[in-house]
């Protein structure tokens, strides 16, 4: 039977459901490689193992020992986006394994029977950038590997690295994923192909948006609007509808590339090909066959003047099976014949309608080519082209189809340079109407639900998402106009493009009892806790002071992306008293507004300014009560921050408590008392004089809890001081189990880091 003198392991095999996961009990204290072994557990994805919520590396399994109260877990890391990504700077930010030990704090507190309890984990962290050191404890910053213009993948980002921009068929990559409003230069969905219509060359792009709707704002060739080309066909495509510009599914046969058609008469004149047209288990029911005249057709009289000149040919095609061999004779699709007097080079696209399947063609010319040096009678196939049958596109994707007329006014350069400004439409949710139509949208909040919902995101249904805070803070975010404008097209992992969307918003997500979850560094002014001497662990309070040195950052350099150029900008910013010599570089994803980037900074550095104290405590059970984020107070005598006890008795009548503990009293000064509820949580302080005695406080009002002061029942906690000094307030970064303990690290807080970006 499992007791608390064991190890345990818990296995989390789906980082979104933390219902799907084992437990195990450990004793005899193994290392992790060989408890493993033993058990036959294979990591056959990407995973981090942690102990007590701290990383352990792959080298460090198999001496690292499972002992008691120790609390093992091996987390699968959530994979999407095409695959699973890879921050270079994981060693140092350690990032993802933080959120995914902030994410199962309630699971592994739920293994030592603390059920419907909430415990997350994330750790404080100092980080180097640049070597500049900044410190923020609460909201992870910025990460720098997201997105990577210049990745080791094979296609480099087409939006965030400017020597890939351009259209290209990023074969194996991600579709990207837009949210917000941003330039894209999009990819190409399919081959592009040429056809010739009076010898005009028109060429055929289909490319993708990305998924989902979008509104246009602009649609670009280079910095020119489209409407400026006459020559530009163009249909937005939305998802479901169906390209009516062109046959988009089209076909080359690889072995046509310009051979020369010479008539059996003319020596080494023979039939060109059978090639195969379409690939096995394809249909085609039209064929095309361009030709190439590159010298024209004439012939040059005495007189200066040109004759005209008639070249024939021939076009066959027959049916062929999966092993490209012939089920039918040869089909006689045209005898062609074309004539004219120039010396311009003539080109033609011939298209024949056939039954549906696949086909092999040939060609044969049938007249006797002029070898004059006058004449200019040559004929050649220029290509090969299989319409596939019914042609389909993905339901969910936005495409741009595009039948451009090659011209002075568009080169083959610039018809890969086609660009777009769009804005992703996205559905909005109220609690009273639930879910609207997809609208356009720049919002921080609906871009997180989205990557939350949707199946290239984490497929999460409604109820495991946590929409009535996604509805608060997107009043918070339009507000203070903070927006997200980023797009997704590399290779990560959901939870980093969910970490990058919320770190926008200054918020970081997380998972508290299989629910998605995201809080936000804001004010915060009423505590949900008390924690004094008479619930913390004796000696265990510590406290650390993160100090600075001569590599700590005096300001920030924020990057972000200027909408006017649609290229990388910065801005550096600092508090007063700030020299800006020594300044952090971070990049923000997701920001194209200059005043967001310096709203940012100024946060960040506040945070690295004043908040440097890491406070940690051991408690019991009332250490489950915060959550990540939430603001507690604490009240010790160590540091002096105020006076904490117990109510030993209330007289409601002359509002008189008193006190277990002397009071310390000023002259002259404001006292104030703070009673803790039977929930754990905390009244606002009450204004309180002297009584009788030190320990006899007269209280302003009647507070709003009967204080406790029985045998039956636990007292009624207080916290007593001068000011604001009653109690020191915290934010919570992390709550751990610790055997029959529960250990809480919080951060001191300070006002002035929601106020630096004001200023």
């Amino acid at each position: 039977m499992p007791t608390s003198n064991d190890g345990v392991v818990v296995w989390l095999r789906n980082p979104f459901d933390p219902h799907e996961r084992d437990i195990h009990h450990v004793r005899g204290a193994p290392t992790i490689t060989h408890w493993m072994n033993q058990e036959q557990i294979v990591l056959d994805q990407p995973s981090v193992v942690l102990k007590n919520g701290k990383p352990v590396l792959l080298a460090e399994r198999s001496v690292t020992l499972i002992e008691v109260g120790d609390v093992i877990a091996l987390v699968s890391l959530p994979q999407g986006g095409g695959g699973g990504g890879k921050n270079p700077l994981q060693t140092v930010l350690m990032i993802a394994v933080l959120v995914v030990a902030n994410a199962y704090g309630a699971e592994l507190a739920a293994s030592f029977g603390y059920s419907g309890a909430v415990a997350t984990s994330v750790a404080s962290t100092a980080i180097a950038v640049t070597g500049s050191i900044i410190v923020n404890a609460l909201v992870p910053l910025p990460n720098q590997s997201l997105p990577n213009a210049t990745a080791s993948s094979s296609s480099p980002s087409p939006t965030y690295s400017l020597q890939a921009r351009g259209n290209y068929g990023r074969l194996s990559q991600p579709i990207p994923v837009v949210y917000g409003q941003h330039l894209i230069y999009p990819d190409l969905a399919a081959m592009p192909y040429t056809e010739y219509v009076n010898n005009e060359e028109y060429l055929h792009q289909l490319h993708v948006i990305g998924i989902g709707q979008f509104q246009f704002e602009e649609l670009l060739i280079d910095d020119s609007p489209i409407a400026s080309f006459e020559e530009v066909q163009a249909q937005v495509i939305e998802p479901g509808g169906q390209n009516t510009l062109f046959n988009n599914d089209v076909v080359t046969a690889v072995e046509v590339t310009g051979q020369e058609l010479i008539a059996v008469a003319d020596t080494g004149g023979s039939i060109i090909g059978p090639f195969a047209l379409n690939p096995a288990g394809t249909q085609v029911n039209q064929i095309g066959i361009d030709v190439v005249m590159m010298r024209g057709l004439y012939y040059a009289t005495d007189s200066g003047s040109m004759d005209s000149r008639t070249v024939q040919w021939r076009v066959e095609a027959r049916t062929i099976n999966e092993d490209g061999d012939a089920t039918s004779g040869w089909l006689h699709l045209a005898d062609e014949s074309f004539s004219a007097a120039t010396n311009t080079a003539q080109r033609r696209t011939y298209k024949y309608g056939v039954g549906a399947g696949r086909y092999e063609v040939r060609v044969q010319r049938l007249d006797t080519k002029d070898t004059s040096t006058r004449a200019g009678h040559e004929l050649r196939w220029g290509q090969a082209k299989g319409y596939l049958v019914n042609p389909t596109l993905p339901s969910d994707l936005t495409l741009l189809a595009l039948r451009m007329r090659a011209t002075d006014n568009l080169s083959q350069r610039s018809s890969r340079l086609v660009n777009c400004l769009v804005t992703r439409k996205l559905p909005i949710w109220s609690k009273s109407t639930g879910w609207s139509a997809p609208q356009a949208t720049r919002s921080i909040a609906w871009a997180f639900a989205d990557a939350a919902r949707a199946s290239y995101g984490a497929g999460l249904p409604d109820a495991k998402i946590d929409l009535n805070a996604l509805v608060r803070l997107d009043g918070v975010w339009s507000v203070r106009g903070d927006t997200f404008n980023g797009v997704f097209d590399q290779n990560l992992t959901v939870w980093d493009a969910m970490g990058q969307i919320a770190r926008a918003g200054r918020a970081v997500p997380f998972l508290q009892g299989g629910v998605v979850r995201i809080v936000r560094d804001e004010p915060k002014t009423i505590p949900v806790a008390l924690f004094s001497t008479r619930n913390i662990v004796r000696s265990s309070l510590k406290i650390q002071y993160v100090m600075p040195g001569d590599a700590t950052a005096d300001a920030v350099t924020v990057e972000y992306f200027n909408p006017k150029s649609w290229k990388p900008d910065e801005v550096t910013v600092g508090l007063a008293g700030s020299t800006l010599a020594k300044p952090a570089r971070l990049k923000l994803f997701g920001c194209t507004d200059k005043s967001q980037a310096m709203r940012e900074g100024k946060y960040i550095a506040a945070a690295n300014r004043y908040r440097r104290r890491i406070i940690t405590f051991r408690t019991e059970l009332e250490g489950l009560i915060p959550t990540y984020g939430d603001l507690v107070a604490i009240s010790h005598d160590m540091p002096s921050w105020g006076v904490s006890g117990e109510v030993l008795s209330w007289d409601a009548a002359t509002k008189v408590l008193i006190c277990s503990e002397r009071l310390p009293w000023q002259t002259g000064a404001n006292h104030y008392i703070a009673l803790r509820r039977l929930d754990g949580s905390v009244t606002d302080p009450i204004g309180v004089t002297r009584g009788v005695t030190d320990r006899h406080a007269v209280l302003q009002q009647i507070p709003s809890v009967g204080p406790q002061t029985g045998g039956g029942e636990e007292r009624t906690h207080f916290a007593f001081g001068v000011g604001q000094t009653w109690a020191q307030m915290a934010r919570v970064m992390s709550v751990k189990p610790r055997a029959d303990l529960v250990e809480v690290t919080c951060v001191a807080e300070s006002a002035a880091v929601h106020t630096a970006d004001q200023t």
